[in-house]
């Protein structure tokens, strides 16, 4: 798990580019912390394409599970919260740049990640899924379904880069965004297609995907979702934490929760048996 969790880049997830950023824009960079003293604004990274996590309305405002769990941060900050949209592989460097002060987008935390920024406590817990048509015989179980299906999956994420590591004779299909994986997938152009689960039940209730399901087990990886901030803000990751905890203990961080991650019957789980996840 741990050669595993080295190789893994998010839910979302991003290459070497995404990490990679000089040291000179990281030190010239004025801190989060002074900056919300002078305004009482915290600016958030988010990627907006990333149902239900983030993602943008018709109106081109951003919604989704992040966003609001970024705006009950805030608030119990007593700060006010600008958030924008940044393409996901320059999701980090726009953070080292100072574009923003922080990053609430389903960012895993990874030991390469790790080395770019510091992250607040875990505020989601991750886990994989495939999916496929209902009347689909494809088995994640068996390594020779996964070898015999091209299987789709978004680029440089948690998903990729375990498909890619368990399973490296896998036909896989790699996508810039999730939305135009999903999007081949309900037009079979793939077989299957492997994600973090929340997403994989948002598109099983949308219309594109009621004629997919989960194929086999959940897929545990450790996978924990967490806010990143600079290096050298760590007065404004020690305010994030405590307004974490204080929203899970008054309850708002349980009702943001089962308002988005409620699971509809349509998409449970097929019964199959559980995926091998060291299988080479």
């Amino acid at each position: 798990m741990a050669a595993l969790l080295a190789l893994a880049g998010c839910s979302n997830g991003q290459n070497k580019a995404n990490d990679t950023v000089s040291s000179d824009a990281n030190n010239s960079t004025e801190t989060a912390e002074t900056k919300a003293a002078g305004n009482n604004v915290l600016r958030i990274g988010t990627e907006g394409a990333y149902a239900p996590f983030n993602y943008t309305n018709a109106d081109g405002t951003l919604g989704g599970f992040d966003i609001e769990i970024a705006n009950a941060i805030c608030a119990d900050m007593q700060v006010t919260c600008e958030i924008m949209a940044q393409d996901w592989d320059g999701i980090i460097p726009g953070l080292k740049a100072g574009k923003y002060d922080a990053i609430v987008a389903a960012m895993s935390v990874t030991p390469e990640r790790s080395q770019q920024v510091a992250f607040t406590d875990p505020y989601f817990s991750n886990v994989l899924v495939f999916l496929a048509k209902k009347d689909s015989t494809f088995d994640p179980a068996k390594v020779t379904d996964i070898n015999a299906h091209s299987i789709a999956a978004q680029r440089s994420t948690i998903s990729s880069q375990w498909l890619e590591s368990t399973y490296p004779k896998a036909d896989m299909k790699l996508y810039d965004t999730l939305s135009n994986a999903f999007l081949d997938l309900g037009a079979g152009r793939v077989d299957a297609m492997i994600s973090d689960k929340l997403p994989a039940i948002e598109w099983l209730s949308s219309t594109s995907g009621s004629d997919y399901v989960l194929k086999g087990a959940e897929i545990d990886i450790n996978d924990n979702f967490a806010i990143a901030v600079r290096p050298n803000d760590e007065a404004l990751q020690a305010k994030i934490n405590t307004s974490l905890s204080n929203i899970k203990a008054n309850g708002t961080y349980d009702k943001i929760h089962q308002k988005y991650f409620a699971v509809p019957a349509s998409a449970t789980l097929t019964e199959a048996p559980a995926v091998d996840s060291t299988a080479q």
